[in-house]
């Protein structure tokens, strides 16, 4: 994974609540079994008609929003526990993800695969939408080592909570088993102590 510390980035606004796994990456599209190419087929269902061709009022296909930051209504990813979700939201380019509530299962696969979900407060949340209409360019600073979410424009600021153990995976750019592996010294000295 790589190592994730500080992003200022423009972001993306999907102002619908109850996103669930299914809407983020429908079910036909889990036949492959690696993480490259679930990007194309990310919100499918709401991007494309029925011949492929690029729905106009989809927040994805207007190019004025772009960034690496998607900020979406309360209790995203919910539904199934497909890790797939995860894996199209990055494979698409996005490095975070903003709402007020996750889904446990969907926050907990987005921060295995190296993807940050950020819970803020839903006055917050309802700040960061004004923020992104008023300018489709304002910038948003998640800087993780702090865990603060900062709107350029306004200054307006919020702390988020993040477990510490997936803080430091992020932040040197470990998933679970390079963590483990990382730690290889200090389990062989510890196993050599009590030999």
């Amino acid at each position: 994974m790589k190592k994730f510390t500080k992003l200022t980035s423009s972001a993306i606004p999907l102002a619908i609540e109850n996103i669930d796994t299914d809407q983020i990456i429908p079910a036909r599209f889990l036949k492959a079994t690696t993480r490259e190419g679930f990007g194309e087929n990310l919100f499918c269902d709401w991007r494309y008609d029925h011949n492929k061709t690029p729905k106009a009022d989809f927040v994805l296909n207007n190019p004025t929003y772009s960034g690496k930051i998607l900020v979406a209504g309360k209790n995203f990813g919910c539904g199934s526990s497909r890790e797939h979700a995860a894996w199209a939201l990055q494979d698409y380019g996005f490095d975070v993800i903003i709402s007020s509530f996750f889904a446990d299962i969907f926050k907990g696969n987005a921060l295995n695969n190296g993807l940050l979900p950020i819970q803020v407060s839903d006055e917050f949340l309802s700040q960061i939408f004004a923020a992104i209409h008023k300018n489709a360019n304002t910038q948003l600073v998640v800087d993780l080592e702090n865990q603060t979410l900062s709107i350029s424009d306004t200054k307006q600021q919020e702390t988020f909570e993040i477990n510490a153990y997936k803080k430091a995976c992020l932040i040197n750019g470990y998933d679970d088993i390079e963590f483990i592996l990382n730690q290889q010294k200090d389990i062989i000295a510890f196993e050599n102590s009590n030999s």
